[in-house]
């Protein structure tokens, strides 16, 4: 199999869901990087794909259609990627109906959260300024920062929006293995986002993975910026032992949103091509 250096960032958002940049934006910083490929991942929808097509044959850089979708999952946090979708199923467009419908609800029960603690916030306020989009946590957090709530948005989930904050609520996600037969149905491959966020031991990932491969999941993001190097190489070594793809991202949303990661780079900062990761495999999969 030829190896070759490319960029290849499989894991991007856009102001679809949370992210600062339009579909057309980041395709346009995408091309202007040098990525050979990217893939649109935003969170429960795919209002924005179309225009991310359109501006990818434009300025001729290969596109990858995708969604990220929120899993139930005991411990942690799990994300469900669904790349190289060629159409929306029936299933699908349910599914993500069911997760925006569940944002919006856990979107107004934080907000009520942060009026019970003495605030002066309001849904349709902070609407106002987010016209449509699929609302998250990052919005709320900005819209505290412009209230002068908090002085920037990473203090908003430090203190009320995070984990375990007071005003956190948990959100509701979908069975994987409903999950699993939508993102196929779409024509796409289901690969696990960012899999340190599932708060598993060493000892119980491999076991984790292999039944998640048994159950149809494809592939794993084994190179995320919120993971350390040295994990994302031990995650790589898994997957291609289990017979995963092993894809890399840079989750990223926008400079203003998450000013630690950039389009094109992932764990460590390091552009994607560092790490070997193999392009035209992984595109003639997603093709």
């Amino acid at each position: 199999m030829l190896l070759f250096f490319c960029m290849i960032d499989l894991h991007v958002h856009t102001t679809a869901s949370d992210g600062q940049y339009t579909p057309y934006e980041i395709v346009s910083m995408a091309a202007e990087k040098g990525l050979s490929a990217i893939a649109v991942t935003d969170h429960d929808t795919v209002n924005g794909l179309e225009e991310a097509k359109n501006a990818a044959e434009k300025l001729k850089i290969k596109f990858v259609p995708g969604v990220e979708l929120n899993i139930n999952w005991p411990t942690g946090e799990f994300h469900l990627l669904g790349l190289g979708l060629k159409n929306i199923s029936p299933s699908l467009a349910e599914h993500m109906n069911i997760l925006q419908r569940d944002r919006i609800t856990r979107n107004e029960k934080m907000m009520q959260k942060m009026q019970e603690l003495g605030y002066d916030v309001s849904m349709e306020e902070m609407l106002a300024d987010n016209p449509d989009t699929v609302i998250g946590r990052p919005h709320l957090a900005r819209y505290f920062t412009k209230k002068g709530i908090v002085k920037q948005p990473q203090i908003a989930f430090d203190k009320f929006i995070g984990k375990g904050r007071p005003a956190y609520v948990e959100r509701t996600g979908l069975n994987i293995d409903e999950a699993v037969v939508a993102i196929n149905e779409s024509g796409g491959h289901p690969v696990i986002a960012h899999p340190m966020s599932l708060y598993l031991s060493w000892g119980k990932m491999p076991d984790t993975l292999q039944d998640l491969f048994d159950r149809g999941v494809e592939g794993m993001e084994a190179f995320h910026p919120g993971a350390r190097t040295t994990d994302c190489f031990r995650l790589r070594e898994l997957g291609e032992k289990i017979g995963m793809k092993v894809t890399a991202g840079s989750d990223f949303h926008g400079e203003k949103i998450r000013a630690d990661r950039r389009l094109g780079h992932t764990c460590s900062d390091k552009k994607i091509n560092d790490y070997l990761i193999k392009c035209d495999e992984i595109l003639a999969w997603l093709s």
